[in-house]
């Protein structure tokens, strides 16, 4: 029996025997959306495009004045550039800017609040 030969691809299984599979489309449009709303909520965003590794897909992270981020994944440089402008917020490559101290200070911050709630249940 080979390593991967109990494994089922998504057309193998069953209707109803798993996740609901989400057309490319609607992952867009999602994904698109929630960028919006992002962009909207928060102030002074900018976007930071991280290139493809060997283990993560190309993704663009969005990045608001106080640090807080989210991180999507996108099919290419080229796209996240154009969606950043669609977006209206300037667009950066992370490995010529790096990341901005603030995303690490709100990582620290985050990291912070849940130890000290964690303290106080326990």
């Amino acid at each position: 029996m080979g390593l991967f030969s109990r494994r089922r691809s998504a057309r193998d299984a069953a209707p109803g025997s798993g996740p609901a599979v989400v057309p490319d489309r609607d992952a867009r449009a999602a994904t698109l959306a929630y960028l919006r709303d992002f962009v909207a909520t928060h102030v002074g965003v900018e976007a930071y495009v991280e290139p493809r590794t060997n283990v993560t897909q190309t993704t663009i992270m969005l990045v608001a004045t106080d640090g807080e981020w989210t991180r999507r994944k996108v099919p290419d440089e080229r796209t996240a550039g154009t969606l950043a402008r669609e977006l209206g917020i300037p667009v950066y490559d992370v490995q010529r800017t790096g990341y901005p101290q603030r995303v690490r200070d709100w990582n620290t911050r985050q990291r912070i609040e849940r130890r000290r709630r964690a303290a106080e249940r326990g």
